[in-house]
């Protein structure tokens, strides 16, 4: 087993390397939301404005012992308005990222999603786990097991190309991209199947751009190379994935929960699609993963200015 960790601190270790991306955090009212915008702040990786009732926010700060004073404050009621001011600050320009307090995700992504005042582009939103699993090389990337429930056809073209984006940010230039299902033969019985043959035959006709897609696998023969071998699949995708792409949520989200578990493994939570990254943390995230989902978003973050600056230039 690999040193536990040893993938998430390769791309903190990167993202600190960074300019703090400023990053508005909508409702950090309880000790973990706000202790994790702080942790991330003292390594560098953001420059927090903190939004929410300024009181409470002082209050849990005093009472859990963390120093607040060196960030701004935005003082507003309740958590409805926080991530609304969180959304706005951002149209503005005045953050490039946005973080989850302790508010429910629906509530922050309701603010995100709205047409008029949110943050949609012409991409569909979806969440990326980036999981750091002790028997893996590296971090591993799920999609999509939170946002998307039963994601269509066209959805998943989005859903991976959000993720393909993403692993080019953490530094793979050329990501391999596992669409999973039960088996590795396209079976007209299940649907998932046939869907995997089609997002690869959109890949080769350059619907789906920068990966390297096969589908459908099931989970062993897609991160596994002896499971592979066993059953003659010949693919340059298959043992060796840097992305799963899940049929729909119910199996995402029991696929990543299995891994956290059951294999020891931490999960780094990102939305992509939107104008900005969003980090999605749970109160019962460790630190760790609090502070790698910053280090994602920080690194997606660089590589979206980067991308301007050639428009530009």
């Amino acid at each position: 087993m690999i040193e536990k960790h040893q993938r998430y601190q390769r791309l903190i270790t990167r993202a600190k390397n960074l300019e703090p991306m400023i990053t508005a955090v909508a409702h950090p009212c309880d000790q973990s939301s706000l202790e994790g915008a702080i942790n991330a702040a003292e390594m560098g990786l953001i420059r927090p404005i903190l939004i929410g009732p300024k009181a409470k926010i002082a209050g849990v700060a005093q009472a859990f012992n963390l120093d607040i004073s060196p960030y701004e404050c935005v003082d507003v009621p309740h958590s409805h308005a926080a991530a609304a001011k969180a959304v706005e600050m951002v149209r503005e320009g005045r953050a490039e990222a946005l973080m989850k307090g302790s508010l429910h995700t629906d509530e922050l992504m309701g603010a995100v999603v709205q047409r008029e005042t949110g943050l949609r582009t012409n991409r569909r939103i979806s969440h990326c786990f980036v999981m750091d699993v002790p028997a893996l090389d590296q971090a591993l990337i799920i999609t999509d097991a939170a946002v998307n429930i039963f994601p269509t056809l066209q959805d998943k073209v989005d859903i991976i190309q959000n993720a393909i984006d993403l692993a080019h940010a953490l530094g793979r230039k050329s990501p391999k991209v596992a669409i999973l299902s039960a088996m590795e033969t396209v079976n007209p019985g299940v649907p998932s199947t046939i869907e995997a043959a089609a997002l690869c035959k959109m890949a080769d006709r350059g619907q789906i751009t920068g990966g390297i897609l096969d589908g459908p696998l099931a989970l062993d023969n897609a991160i596994d190379l002896t499971a592979a071998k066993i059953k003659k699949i010949d693919s340059p995708v298959a043992g060796q994935a840097d992305i799963l792409v899940v049929p729909d949520l119910e199996a995402g989200n029991m696929l990543a929960k299995s891994l956290t578990f059951m294999a020891n493994a931490d999960a780094a939570g990102i939305v992509l699609g939107a104008r900005v990254p969003i980090i999605l943390t749970s109160r019962a995230d460790s630190l760790i993963a609090r502070l790698a989902s910053c280090a994602v978003a920080a690194l997606v973050a660089a590589a979206r200015r980067q991308d301007a600056s050639k428009v530009i230039a």
